[in-house]
């Protein structure tokens, strides 16, 4: 860490970005959920490591470091999920294979987070707090707007550092700090 480093301690994540062409997919699908149910847009990324305090440097410093030791993996959508909280309104369930959830580990141990419950490996399409039946309205809306998204498999080779306040459901406060591109070996 620098010692130097008086930043504030602030809220980060670390995302796993889908390549660009899959990210431009799932955009069109967030901005249709969004013109139905409202909410904040943000980019389409699965949680590796989640908000955790951290002044900067060290944020920066964790993510290089667990970044050097993850290669290129194969992430697949396995259905379309409603969840109990705004974070996870609706959202695609990710296969938790071996090397996705063993990459989300290795970059929690360099972060030093400690999830309270087992990793989910998920992508959120939208944001909100809805009822139960806007939530499953919504769900099905994913499948109408994008009807081969179950299936969809593709290579996360970047992970990106995020200042994310919690707090601040209009995300405005949102901001990328770093990309790191996973290398093959």
């Amino acid at each position: 860490m620098d010692a130097g480093d008086q930043s504030p301690e602030e809220v980060y994540s670390v995302w796993a970005l889908p390549p660009e062409p899959v990210r431009a997919r799932l955009r069109g699908v967030m901005a249709g959920l969004r013109a139905a149910h409202g909410g904040p847009a943000f980019e389409p990324h699965a949680t590796v490591v989640g908000a955790i305090r951290l002044r900067r440097s060290a944020a920066v410093e964790a993510l290089r470091a667990a970044a050097a030791g993850v290669r290129p993996y194969t992430a697949r959508v396995v259905g379309v999920a409603r969840g109990d909280f705004f974070y996870q309104c609706v959202y695609l369930l990710l296969e938790p294979t071996p090397e996705v959830v063993e990459a989300s580990d290795h970059c929690c141990g360099h972060f030093g987070y400690e999830r309270s419950t087992p990793y989910m490996p998920h992508v959120s399409l939208l944001y909100g707090d809805l009822t139960d039946e806007e939530k499953e309205v919504a769900r099905k809306k994913v499948e109408e707007i994008d009807k081969e998204i179950c299936g969809l498999q593709f290579e996360i080779s970047e992970l990106a550092l995020y200042r994310t306040d919690t707090e601040d459901k209009s995300l405005e406060s949102w901001e990328l700090v770093e990309i790191c591109h996973l290398e093959r070996k």
